[in-house]
């Protein structure tokens, strides 16, 4: 094998470890309190739950199944920001604050 196309070729992986301390945490007296108070109900961790679930679930596949998994989740993953016209983001910004302009 080539190092050049170890290089090239980022290797993704399931972080195993990382999925069981954020589902450790959720059960924590400190997780659930802030979250009982920002939401005003406990989290029941499911996403957690769900999370390390799918990590277990993917250490059973070959590396480049997983790889393929991992490559199509991410092309379906929305962009944190939404890219917008100047007009899209007119009526956006009318439809959110529009109200405040009969305020005045």
């Amino acid at each position: 094998m080539s190092s050049e196309t170890d290089k090239s070729v980022p290797s993704r992986h399931v972080p195993l470890v990382a999925s069981f301390d954020a589902l450790w945490f959720c059960f924590s007296p400190v997780h659930q309190l802030q979250q009982y108070y920002r939401l005003g109900k406990l989290d029941n961790c499911s996403e957690k739950w769900n999370a390390l679930v799918d990590c277990f679930v993917l250490k059973t596949k070959r590396s480049g199944e997983v790889q393929e998994i991992l490559e199509a989740r991410e092309k379906v993953k929305r962009h944190i920001w939404t890219f917008r016209t100047p007009e899209e983001a007119s009526v956006h910004w009318k439809g959110l604050f529009g109200h405040l302009d009969d305020m005045e």
